[in-house]
């Protein structure tokens, strides 16, 4: 199966961010009958992204950064989104 929205996401994050690391996993397999379950395969993703944008900027503003460039995919075509967003000087 292909994962157009996986896809879709790592596109419009490089675009916002120009991410120097950027990895988006579809967690749908891991909840199967689970609410939120569309049956659709591509209901549930994770976001881990490395971006200098995110200098200077607090855990929750980069969260809505991500989600915004995301626009109508969290909340609407994807039920969940798990996002872990850091700046290059953030400890591991």
């Amino acid at each position: 199966m292909t994962d157009f929205l996986a896809a879709e996401m790592e596109r419009l994050l490089t675009k916002a961010f120009a991410p120097i690391r950027l990895i988006v996993s579809n967690e749908s397999a891991n909840h199967l009958g689970h609410s939120g379950d569309d049956g659709s395969g591509e209901s549930h993703f994770a976001v881990e992204i490395e971006s200098s944008v995110f200098s200077g900027v607090t855990r929750l503003q980069r969260q809505r950064m991500v989600n915004a460039a995301l626009g109508d995919i969290p909340g609407g075509r994807v039920h969940a989104l798990a996002i872990k967003a850091r700046a290059p000087e953030d400890p591991a």
